[in-house]
């Protein structure tokens, strides 16, 4: 008999990329139980024994990747010795390639955009308050232009990256990433 859990496991990431796959076609608003149940093969019972419906579905998926995103995050605002930022960068960029459906359908006509407003809105927190730690000396609005100016281009990046089928590894592109704001770093240093 095989293990509940990896049951439910399979069962949760079924009806993940039943979904993923159907918002590629339509809104969320669009999408019934019924639809995703046969799309998936399962019962409607048995969805119904995880989620209350789609929009319940999609707001666990959501927040297990910003768990997931949050937790890449988290070692910005530590004072662990042998952080470096590539590491952070690399860190984000597996977040991303790992719900890369999630992140396609975000980006595309059927996204859910406020999610990702938030997701950039919060992550920029972070990034601002761990500039005031590494750079102290910087001014406010040296930092604020510095991760504003970082952000549009790591989402862009990454929109890039999507669209193109994520050729390059997430390390690679978390590399590059890195070396573009490396550059900018000089910015924060200016008087």
């Amino acid at each position: 008999m095989k293990n509940p859990e990896h049951r439910i496991r399979t069962t949760k990431k079924l009806l993940r990329d039943t979904l993923m796959s159907l918002l590629t076609e339509k809104p969320l608003r669009s999408i019934t139980v019924k639809e995703l149940c046969e799309n998936a093969g399962l019962n409607r019972g048995t969805f119904y024994a995880h989620y209350a419906d789609v929009y319940d579905l999609l707001e666990q998926i959501e927040a297990d990747m910003k768990a997931e995103y949050f937790a890449a995050l988290k070692p910005m605002l530590s004072d662990v010795a042998d952080l470096t930022p590539p590491k952070v960068t690399k860190k984000v960029f597996d977040c991303l390639e790992t719900n890369a459906d999630l992140c396609r359908v975000i980006i595309g006509p059927y996204g859910d955009r406020e999610f990702a407003r938030n997701l950039i809105r919060e992550s920029k927190i972070c990034s601002i308050e761990s500039c005031r730690k590494f750079f102290p000396d910087a001014e406010e609005w040296r930092i604020n232009t510095y991760v504003t100016f970082v952000y549009g281009g790591c989402y862009a990046l990454m929109e890039r990256w999507l669209r193109e089928g994520m050729v390059e590894r997430a390390a690679a592109i978390a590399d590059a990433a890195e070396k573009i704001m490396e550059s900018g770093v000089a910015f924060l240093r200016q008087e």
